[in-house]
């Protein structure tokens, strides 16, 4: 799964599970650029906010225990690794009668 956070550091992201088993992402940006000019009493900010949040259900196949997260060039990748289940032997011995 990738969400495209571009700008976003790794320390902005938050991805756990709920409770209810539920996959939740969360981004959220805060910046602020101060300038300020000490000659003429001048002093510029601005301030820019910006969230995201939103809870997926995944699928039962998915190992819980593994999934795994990395931000990567402006994506935020999440890795689902499937449960490996064990596929029934079918090789038996049969008896003879």
């Amino acid at each position: 799964m990738e969400v495209a956070a571009p700008g976003i550091k790794k320390e902005f992201c938050r991805v756990s599970i709920n409770d209810e088993g539920n996959l939740c992402i969360a981004i959220e940006n805060k910046m602020e650029h101060k300038e300020e000019e000490k000659k003429h009493h001048y002093l510029r900010r601005e301030f820019s906010y910006a969230n995201y949040e939103q809870n997926y259900t995944l699928p039962e196949d998915v190992d819980k225990d593994h999934i795994e997260a990395k931000v990567e060039h402006g994506i935020l990748t999440i890795t689902l690794p499937r449960v490996q289940k064990e596929e029934p032997k079918l090789a038996r011995t049969i008896a003879i009668g």
